[in-house]
């Protein structure tokens, strides 16, 4: 069996990064990836999915300090469903991208800054050495 996840994207925020007990690191940002395709019109149409991201460990550090709002990202991952229940006692699903490689494929946005000429270093392939077995409810 197979759960692979391929994306390319465009980055809808800075990514909120906690460090739970043991100083592990999680880092969530949303992504979004456009299909741009002609109706049967003939006008252009685009459509837009947005998916949520989830980055354990060294990703997480590595996305905390480089990956900005806007910057466009090659993600390989899995595909994560997940629930629990509100304070109403209605249950809730969300699905998440559980990433276990990214690449940057555009350079950190710093407001009006385009003096960046040093390459962005390329994220290590953890996926060997992940271990994602905290599986916590948030």
């Amino acid at each position: 069996m197979v759960n692979k996840v391929i994306l390319i994207g465009n980055v809808g925020g800075d990514p909120e990064v906690r460090y739970l007990d043991g100083g592990v690191a999680v880092a969530r940002f949303s992504l979004a990836t456009s299909e741009v395709y002609n109706n049967k019109n003939g006008e252009r149409v685009t459509q837009t999915e947005w998916h949520n991201i989830v980055l354990w460990r060294n990703l997480a550090q590595i996305a905390e300090k480089y990956v900005k709002k806007g910057m466009m990202l090659y993600i390989e991952g899995r595909i994560r469903t997940r629930s629990w229940d509100d304070q109403n006692g209605v249950k809730r699903y969300t699905t998440e991208i559980y990433g276990d490689n990214f690449q940057m494929l555009s350079r950190k946005q710093d407001g009006n800054d385009r003096s960046q000429d040093t390459p962005m270093p390329p994220a290590p392939d953890l996926s060997a050495g992940s271990d994602d077995s905290d599986d916590l409810p948030f």
